[in-house]
């Protein structure tokens, strides 16, 4: 691997774990789950790129992740929201680092504009955050 420095944007929430791949995705999903959250997808991108395009690359895993009462209280504030449903929850390797990442709920429901909306854009993050924080510390 090289030795590039990587970078993390001010979009995420995002840390790295000591866990391998496989472990940080069942940790990551243990975690979704102890935070009310089910996981409705798993996308395996490096398996759909290396079937569709031939194209190898690290371990990449999206976890849609959805929280059903706090989906209910954005969706009855403004139904468009669903265009941001779920929430995606990545777990990756990058540079030979096994790192778990999410949207920024409170920038991604910030496009909205509705300040009706920050109090479940709070909520959210800082469920994500106790996600990414637990996976971290293993």
């Amino acid at each position: 691997m090289g030795s590039m420095t990587l970078t993390v944007h001010p979009y995420v929430i995002y840390a790295s774990t000591a866990l391998g791949f496989d472990d940080a995705v069942e940790a990551t999903r243990a975690a979704l789950a102890d935070e009310g959250f089910g996981v409705l997808c798993q996308i395996d991108v490096r398996a759909t790129l290396q079937e569709k395009l031939g194209v190898e690359r690290d371990p990449y895993v999206i976890l849609g992740a959805c929280n059903p009462p706090l989906a209910h209280r954005a969706l009855e504030t403004e139904i468009e929201l669903g265009a941001l449903l779920p929430c995606n929850v990545v777990v990756a390797v990058q540079e030979g680092l096994t790192t778990i990442f999410a949207i920024d709920p409170i920038r991604m429901l910030g496009i909205s504009g509705n300040p009706a909306l920050e109090p479940v854009a709070q909520e959210v993050h800082h469920r994500l955050q106790r996600v990414i924080d637990r996976v971290a510390a293993c």
